[in-house]
């Protein structure tokens, strides 16, 4: 099973099925919309203008359906919402290519232009759903035999994961689960058989995960006392993998249990997807166009602040350190520097508003943010985010979490350049002060959105100009 490979077969089909659509879309312009216009056949010619739009018109196409998300996931798919997503991003896509480059075409009669409208819709339509429903189809018809399968970890080791065992065993119709083996969520001993393999504990599963390549977790839990159910969470939040459960009686008579397989085993999906697909991937081109046009507008700013870094104080411009980012994986911050060096040789310190290792340019940066401007290297690769909770360094985030298990679950999202707790609480002068500012970045996971994110842009903004940072 190899995603790069499954993604490239989705893609080069879409770009050859753009570009046919295309082909068909000029000779269908030239024999009935220009030959209608002048009264004789034109001519179809595979001239510059033709390759330019159809250069254009592929690339269009192909981001439009990455944008919403039909590269995602490609080996968990439904072929019923893959249907109708992509009669709704074809009609989309058509109106604004018709915009673009039909509207202003002349045309013999009114309804020439619903013809063409309708041209680009089922061209575009059948030339790039029928053949994605067709490997979407034969991927679904693979794990189904069991051809397929996706590498699964049950936690459990009481009846519930037992009689799960044996059901996921009994099925006809595979849902792909290859379970590797079973993990013990606490202390108390199991009820399992002997030949079913308990492989571990709770906190040995990022090297299990990661010596097995899991892809799938199924709860399977007796005990449904939720502190159990969070601090299991908590601990799967930094892998990003798929977690599934089994869904208790309470979970039916509420109604938080909707289907999306009627056949075979009961699971819900545990999704850790805060944001529906498209919003995600243009919150991501937006972090790297930003982070350009930062970096482009503050270049002046930048480079006086660099100079006087240079000539006030001794030691580097640029600041690095050892950040936790998303799925806890750690990375280098940069910042300019704002303290005097070895500000930290009796250990790791927050600073506060009276600080005195910090410098006097140091201090007017931080109350202004530009401190912060190299961040935008940090979003460039990736690690970063414009907007999105503060990363922190492990030395806090271990006692963050001691206090507050629930902060791993920040560790969802990228980290932030700035963050609704930055906003609304400012810089934290020690760990309490970092517990009391998780409940707006918590706040911000259960609310974010592209209008939260402007939002907290706009203030973050004002917040600079005022000079209300520490």
């Amino acid at each position: 099973m190899n995603k790069k490979k499954q993604i490239l077969k989705y893609l080069s089909l879409d770009i050859l099925g753009s570009a046919f659509a295309w082909f068909f879309f000029n000779l269908y312009r030239k024999n009935s919309i220009e030959s209608e216009i002048f009264g004789v056949a034109i001519p179809f010619e595979a001239n510059l203008k033709f390759f330019l739009g159809l250069l254009f018109f592929v690339l269009f196409w192909v981001s439009l359906f990455g944008l919403v998300g039909f590269y995602h996931n490609p080996y968990h798919k439904s072929r019923l919402k893959e249907f109708g997503i992509s009669i709704t991003t074809t009609l989309i896509g058509s109106v604004v290519l018709f915009f673009i480059l039909i509207i202003d075409d002349y045309v013999a009669f009114y309804h020439s232009y619903y013809h063409t409208l309708a041209a680009i819709f089922l061209l575009i339509f059948l030339l790039t759903y029928t053949p994605r429903a067709f490997i979407t189809s034969q991927t679904i018809h693979r794990i189904h035999k069991q051809i397929i399968g996706f590498p699964t970890l049950i936690i459990g080791c009481g009846n519930k994961a037992q009689s799960l065992f044996n059901e996921l065993n009994l099925e006809k119709i595979s849902q792909g689960f290859n379970i590797i083996g079973f993990i013990n969520p606490n202390s108390k001993k199991c009820t399992l058989p002997e030949d079913i393999s308990i492989i571990g504990n709770l906190k040995d599963l990022p090297e299990i995960v990661s010596r097995h390549a899991i892809e799938e977790i199924i709860l399977a839990l007796d005990n449904d006392d939720p502190i159990t159910i969070n601090q299991i969470i908590n601990s799967l939040t930094p892998l990003n993998l798929s977690i599934r459960a089994i869904p208790g009686m309470n979970d039916i008579l509420l109604g938080r249990v909707k289907l999306s397989r009627i056949i075979g085993t009961t699971l819900v999906n545990v999704s850790f997807d805060l944001m529906p697909t498209w919003q995600a991937n243009i919150k991501e081109l937006l972090d790297y166009l930003f982070a350009i046009v930062g970096l482009v507008l503050s270049a002046p700013i930048a480079i006086v602040l660099a100079l006087i870094i240079k000539f006030t104080s001794k030691g580097p411009i640029i600041f690095k350190q050892e950040r936790i980012g998303q799925h806890g994986k750690p990375f280098k911050i940069y910042k300019f520097r704002s303290m005097y060096i070895d500000a930290e040789a009796n250990g790791p310190a927050l600073s506060n508003q009276i600080d005195p290792r910090v410098t006097p340019i140091g201090r007017f940066m931080r109350k202004t943010r530009l401190d912060e401007i190299p961040n935008f290297i940090n979003v460039l690769k990736g690690e970063m985010s414009i907007v999105g909770p503060r990363p922190e360094r492990k030395y806090y985030s271990d006692q963050i979490v001691k206090l507050a298990p629930h902060y791993l679950l920040l560790q969802k999202v990228k980290p932030g350049i700035t963050s609704w707790g930055q906003v609304k609480y400012g810089y934290a002068e020690n760990i309490e002060q970092m517990v009391e500012r998780l409940k707006y970045d918590l706040l911000y996971l259960e609310n974010i959105s592209l209008y939260i994110d402007f939002k907290i842009m706009i203030y973050t903004i004002l917040t600079i100009f005022k000079g209300k940072g520490v």
